[in-house]
């Protein structure tokens, strides 16, 4: 709790900064910087020929894989309401609520660096895809930029309202689908690469201790970052062999525990305490996880990319499904409204658009409110 309000304060001050210098910036301007209540925008205009470049240059292959896009949206709005609307209702009926929606934040939620690089990658895919098809469908853009909401990075590209709202349905629907198809395929083209590229040339090393249970027997011994590599003259390489070494043992059993610590063999003997989950098994209360080296050396090179890529993977996965949420403004609601608006009548359409906006934000509060326990403990 006094790390989260050291992080407040420190947010709070960089936007009270902000604020403070925000005279030397005129509001309304097409280029440039606007701050506003914790939203920070910057607008420019230097990249909009090169977006016009690509999807003009490209227009057919553009349309197709737009056109797909269109396909895949449909289907990934379903798959993700199905979701949600099933962990919501487990948990409605359940004690123990599992969170259908995490929080993606880098450095607390997620890790800090490999967090960031993945949202940039996340951004500029969602954005640049937008662009392009849009492009493609002559439809005229009026800047590209980036965001701050808090402090929640984002991009942008902002297309003519106006010229959009007159085109039709299918330029339409193609522009708003291809944000979440970008997203995808940039997570495919990573999980592709992590499997067949980086996968065979790294290996398990032991089990890393990622943190520590507050009233468990290990708080004594081990810190974070130790790496365990066997226990009771057992080698242990992945987490695996750890789970089934202690899934063996009795509470009060002592076991002897082998780790490096900062590139340094030690030894332990730990007395086990009992499992919250079963009082007769042994407890050492850690949270492991898998340590990995590089069998080709160079890990400062090939353990980084490793996480990024993963990271990479996760994130345009996670959050460009989720892009297909039906309800406004997402990209899944605005395929939903103009997709009702083109074959209901007007009232009928809203009714329905008004109807998944409600049903979601409940869904999405169900879901989001044991990611919100957990952070806030």
């Amino acid at each position: 709790m006094v790390n989260l309000i050291t992080v407040l304060a420190v947010i709070v001050g960089f936007w009270g900064i902000l604020y403070l210098i925000r005279g030397a910036y005129k509001e309304g301007k097409e280029e440039g910087l606007q701050i506003d209540f914790f939203v920070a925008l910057w607008r420019t205009k230097r990249f909009v020929d090169f977006i016009d470049r690509v999807g003009t240059r490209f227009r057919n292959f553009w349309k197709g894989y737009s056109t797909l896009a269109i396909g895949l949206g449909f289907v990934g709005m379903a798959y993700v309401f199905y979701t949600l609307f099933t962990l919501a209702l487990q948990n409605l009926r359940t004690k123990v609520a599992t969170p259908g929606v995490q929080l993606v934040i880098p450095g607390v939620t997620i890790p800090l660096w490999y967090g960031l690089i993945g949202l940039i990658v996340v951004m500029f895919v969602h954005e640049l895809s937008h662009g392009f098809v849009a492009r493609a469908e002559n439809l005229p853009l009026k800047s590209v930029g980036l965001v701050l909401f808090f402090v929640i990075p984002g991009a942008f590209v902002e297309p003519d309202e106006e010229a959009l709202n007159k085109a039709p349905l299918l330029s339409r629907l193609r522009v708003y689908a291809a944000g979440s198809m970008g997203n995808i395929v940039t997570a495919i083209v990573a999980l592709l690469l992590l499997s067949f590229v980086l996968t065979p040339i790294i290996q398990p090393a032991g089990v890393e201790v990622s943190n520590l249970a507050e009233n468990g027997p290990a708080r004594d011994y081990l810190q974070k970052g130790d790496i365990i590599i066997g226990i009771n003259g057992h080698e242990i390489k992945a987490v695996e062999e750890f789970f089934d070494i202690m899934n063996k043992t009795s509470a009060g059993e002592i076991i002897e525990v082998e780790l490096l610590r900062n590139g340094n063999r030690l030894k332990f003997s730990i007395p086990l305490g009992s499992h919250p989950d079963n009082p007769e098994k042994g407890y050492l209360g850690v949270y492991p996880a898998q340590h990995i080296i590089s069998k080709v050396g160079f890990d400062n090179i090939v353990l980084p990319v490793s996480f990024s890529l993963y990271w990479v993977y996760m994130l345009n996965l996670g959050i460009g499904l989720m892009n297909l949420f039906p309800i406004v403004p997402l990209d899944g609601g605005k395929i939903l409204d103009d997709s009702l608006k083109a074959f209901l009548p007007s009232k009928v359409a809203k009714s329905i658009t008004y109807l998944f906006i409600g049903i979601g934000i409940f869904l999405l509060a169900v879901n989001l409110f044991p990611a919100l326990k957990g952070l806030l403990g």
